[in-house]
């Protein structure tokens, strides 16, 4: 038979794969960490038994994450990733020449650890000199940043465990002051068809901070459901104005300038998640 392992992403739902080698089990300081090799996804990074990514279908998150807001912002120079420790996010950042510098603030070194090791198509760019890696608290980060950032991502687990402060509207006013006057944030906020309750949270808390406030979605097939949201936050400039001109090629298998603009239109249930 081998061995399976199902991510139970409800009390009555969940998503099976079968494994072929255990790479490494630990219990960080934070969370469990596992890193392991599946027959379908390629290697595979579990937090408390939870995918956080897969060599195989990584790009889609990590894409999105990164493009809609560097392409949105018309200078991007400083960009700030909180999570984000398998450094998919800042691969992806780097490909925009205007960044100057990329800060990742994680609060688990383990994950970055094994990511080097295990996922080097993933992590390979951590230690490019436009980099600066942090070992630390992502929410005290914040609290000590004041207009330094073009762009902040939050690419955070669930919340819970050590992510729990990153969903809340407190740590999205930090952010706001952490960014510079034209600033730009962008969060992972699960997805709707077991998560409406927090998207409809975050949106609100968000909108009351941010002037311009956008729901858009990914397809990420090893997340809970598939479909995947991501809100952003925009002092100044808005994701569906952004000029012909500002786009430019990247070497991308998901994010398109075509994209860019689809991601926003919201299937029904999802955009009356954004209305009060």
């Amino acid at each position: 038979m081998g061995l399976w392992f199902t991510e139970k992403q409800t009390e009555n739902f969940g998503i099976t794969m079968k494994i072929d080698r255990t790479y490494h089990t630990e219990q960080t300081d934070f969370q469990k960490l596992d890193m392991v090799e599946t027959a379908e996804w390629g290697n595979m990074l579990l937090l408390d038994d939870m995918v956080m990514t897969t060599e195989k279908d990584e790009f889609v998150y990590h894409e999105m994450v990164a493009h809609v807001p560097l392409f949105t912002h018309p200078n991007p120079k400083h960009v700030l990733v909180v999570g984000g420790g398998d450094g998919g996010v800042i691969r992806e950042v780097l490909k925009h020449k205007s960044v100057e510098k990329a800060v990742l603030v994680d609060i688990d070194g383990k994950v970055i650890e094994y990511s080097k090791k295990y996922l080097p198509s993933i992590a390979g760019k951590l230690d490019d000199p436009r980099v600066e890696v942090r070992v630390a608290d992502g929410f005290m980060h914040i609290a000590e940043s004041e207009k330094a950032y073009d762009v902040i991502m939050v690419d955070s687990t669930e919340p819970v465990g050590p992510a729990v402060n990153l969903f809340t509207k407190g740590f999205y006013a930090g952010i706001s002051n952490a960014l510079k006057d034209d600033g730009i944030l962008v969060a992972q906020t699960d997805n709707p068809w077991f998560k409406a309750d927090l998207i409809q949270q975050v949106f609100h808390d968000v909108a009351e901070i941010f002037p311009v406030t956008r729901l858009y979605t990914a397809n990420i097939p090893t997340y809970p459901s598939g479909l995947w949201t991501f809100t952003l936050g925009s002092k100044i400039h808005d994701p569906l104005k952004v000029k012909e001109d500002r786009f430019f090629e990247l070497d991308t298998k998901y994010y398109t300038k075509s994209l860019h603009f689809a991601s926003f239109a919201l299937p029904k249930f999802v955009e009356d998640l954004t209305k009060k």
